[in-house]
């Protein structure tokens, strides 16, 4: 066989495993966000795929047990049990109120397993406040 033959053989093998590689880590990484409504409505087909769920944190109802962290998501009058059982700590900004993000698995018993928390605190994500004019230094409140 003609080395070129040999050598483009090799080639189209590589970049064929390169191409399997890449898209099943794509279809591995891939979530929807969901909103605990939307979640709910998935029904069965919600339990088989792997989703990210958002909502706010319900007041006193952060549980820490152990390396395991279980809150409620809520929005509306929804509410949403969540049990974090990840490896990364959970944020600064995870708190009773904040808006959080939960990346996980909905078990058949209705609670969120998540393996991924992301949280932001409302107050730090608002708008500058205005500037009087003329003065940058002093700001109206």
């Amino acid at each position: 066989m003609n080395n070129y033959v040999k050598f483009g053989i090799l080639i189209a093998l590589i970049l064929g495993a390169l191409a399997w590689l890449a898209v099943g880590g794509i279809a591995d990484t891939k979530t929807y966000y969901k909103t605990i409504a939307e979640l709910n409505q998935l029904g069965e087909q919600g339990k088989e795929k792997r989703l990210r769920v958002g909502g706010d944190i319900a007041a006193n109802s952060i549980v820490r047990e152990g390396k395991n962290v279980e809150f409620t998501l809520a929005q509306d009058k929804l509410r949403l049990k969540v049990v974090y059982s990840g490896i990364d700590p959970l944020p600064d900004t995870f708190k009773d109120g904040a808006q959080a993000l939960a990346d996980g698995k909905l078990a058949s018993d209705g609670v969120f397993y998540a393996t991924k928390i992301q949280a932001k605190c409302a107050s730090k994500y608002e708008g500058k406040p205005p500037v009087v004019q003329g003065n940058p230094a002093v700001r109206t409140s």
